[in-house]
């Protein structure tokens, strides 16, 4: 099966569209109705059906478009696993990461990476876990980085974890409870909590850790990103749990308080995951190696 007409079909796939495909690829119309017309002929199915100027893929088109991401990719990485010598002179290092760990973990040891391997070039897709789980399952990333609250296979995904992340009580140091050498889940009832989404990992694992010990946060305000409910709490909006790691220049320069818990540990894994059976590139193989060491350098 020609990879370039698998290629256009995908193309067309996201597009839906032969003259914007026909411009993504470089080409003409006529040649990518061409292309798609005897990849159709070839797997004896339609894959797109065309109503006037509308395209839109087929049942058969929707279950083929999985393999031939799979194909495409597994080519790419053959010829980038082929490019990369012993020394790691050529190549990629493409992986995914969640937004914590790509924003705030991560750097240090990409860092490292660069210094020992200037000639790789660096792709790390910041991306939700859902969207990342699927480019891991049609290859389009050897690696994830992720907590290891997330869900996945793993009777075809293995998972190691490399580091402990925590997360700590953090408020503005003009709040009354900033002072405190320690508090109970009794003192915060009155607060306004700053959280991340309730379908996110990080408050998924929050709910659960505090549900444990019968506390529910009641008064809360749900922001997505991390760095707008560090603002918040940085400017007296209300108080919240973040990781320790992400927010430790804040607390070296007076910006936030930790307030230490008295009855919990609110600690998780971050863990690296690719396929069980698949061949690992060189550059991917040296990156989990400087994984492993993380917890020497972060």
């Amino acid at each position: 099966m020609n990879i370039s007409k698998l290629e256009t079909f995908l193309v067309l796939a996201e597009c839906l569209s032969f003259s914007d495909a026909a411009e993504k690829l470089f080409c003409s119309q006529p040649s990518v109705s061409m292309q798609i017309q005897r990849l159709e002929e070839e797997l004896k199915t339609k894959l797109f059906d065309r109503l006037g100027k509308k395209v839109y893929l087929t049942k058969q088109g929707e279950d083929f478009k999985p393999y031939a991401e799979r194909i495409v990719n597994l080519t790419k990485a053959a010829k980038e696993h082929l490019q990369q010598t012993d020394d790691l002179m050529h190549g990629t290092l493409s992986f995914g990461a969640s937004h914590f760990v790509g924003v705030y973990l991560l750097p240090i040891i990409l860092k490292q990476f660069h210094e020992r391997f200037p000639n790789v070039k660096i792709d790390m897709a910041v991306k939700s876990s859902k969207e990342l789980i699927h480019q891991l399952g049609v290859n389009e990333l050897e690696l994830l980085i992720l907590s290891d609250q997330i869900v996945f296979d793993r009777n075809i995904y293995s998972s190691n974890t490399f580091y402990k992340d925590e997360l700590i009580l953090v408020v503005p140091p003009e709040h009354s409870l900033a002072t405190k050498k320690a508090v109970q889940f009794s003192d915060l009832q009155n607060e306004l909590f700053l959280l991340k989404p309730d379908k996110s990992a990080t408050r998924i694992f929050l709910d659960s850790k505090l549900g444990a010990l019968n506390f529910s946060i009641s008064d809360y305000m749900e922001i997505s990103s991390l760095e707008g409910i560090k603002q918040g709490v940085i400017h007296g909006l209300g108080i919240s749990f973040i990781s320790k790691f992400a927010i430790k220049e804040e607390i070296k320069n007076g910006l936030l308080v930790e307030v230490p818990l008295e009855e919990i540990r609110l600690e998780r894994g971050v863990n690296y995951i690719h396929h069980k059976t698949k061949h690992l590139s060189p550059a991917i193989s040296e990156f989990i190696s400087l994984l492993k060491n993380a917890s020497e350098s972060i």
